[in-house]
């Protein structure tokens, strides 16, 4: 079979752009809330990141925002000196994931909106491992895409160069990890979320963070984290820790949920 796509309906697996109901609409104009294209920069094994996308999704639903999916590698950012870079690895988890998504985007970026929503789904609220192939190959024909897509994408060495680009461009603007956003030119790291909050709620940290885009000198704003939010970061990530099979890092530090929980 060749490396056609075959697209399903994007509604089962992501929200498409709904008409504003007139609360939604004025709501947007006592927020101020004005741009509307942002570049999401993600790394398909990061909760975190996820956690952000399901949020944005719910603001372009209600809004109509244009999101730009972009790919930046914590595989990349963590890799220690004398360990291979993603690219020299057959196969590299969400890496090899990116690369697919590269090829999918360049047929059209819903596809890859919903390949990103598949394989979030499956790793961090279902426990699952989109990292193994013979998943990964399963996740293509859940979106409705050939899986001989997966076999393409990884003998096409110019989705090496796609992600790899776009990795740079995060680290060229100081950026670390992700979620990363971009939002009239301005590169904001987050909002880190759990529990993404949705309607009018969802908004209202849209406005935070186009408001923060505006004021380029504000640098962090950033809440302590009590011990009952430590038992819910832990609660939340319970899929994610179940799926993985590797070690979380953050800027060259092991992150043990575990312990962080009290546990």
């Amino acid at each position: 079979m060749g490396a056609g796509l075959q697209q399903n309906d994007p509604d089962e697996l992501t929200s498409k752009t709904t008409t504003l109901t007139s609360s939604t609409r004025a709501a947007v104009e006592r927020l101020g809330v004005t741009s509307s294209v942002v570049d999401f920069h993600f790394d398909p094994m990061c909760p975190f990141a996820y956690q952000t996308s399901v949020w944005i999704r719910d603001v372009r639903a209600q809004l109509g925002l244009t999101i730009n999916w972009r790919f930046f590698s914590l595989e990349e950012v963590n890799r220690v000196e004398g360990k291979k870079h993603p690219w020299e690895r057959e196969w590299s988890y969400g890496w090899s994931l990116m690369r697919i998504g590269a090829l999918l985007r360049r047929t059209d970026m819903s596809l890859l909106d919903q390949w990103y929503a598949a394989v979030g789904r499956e790793l961090h609220t279902l426990g699952g491992k989109p990292h193994d192939p013979a998943v990964a190959r399963r996740l293509l024909s859940d979106v409705g895409v050939d899986p001989a897509i997966f076999d393409a994408a990884l003998a096409d060495s110019t989705t090496h160069d796609e992600v790899r680009a776009e990795h740079r461009r995060v680290v060229d603007a100081g950026g670390y990890g992700v979620p990363t956003l971009f939002i009239d030119g301005q590169c904001l790291f987050g909002p880190v979320l759990v529990d993404p909050p949705t309607g009018s709620d969802a908004l209202k940290l849209w406005n935070v963070v186009v408001g923060m885009a505006e004021l380029p000198h504000v640098y962090e704003l950033q809440r302590p984290k009590s011990a009952a939010d430590a038992e819910l970061i832990a609660r939340s990530l319970r899929p994610y820790l179940d799926g993985r099979d590797w070690v979380s890092i953050n800027r060259g530090q092991v992150v043990d949920i575990e312990r962080l929980a009290g546990r």
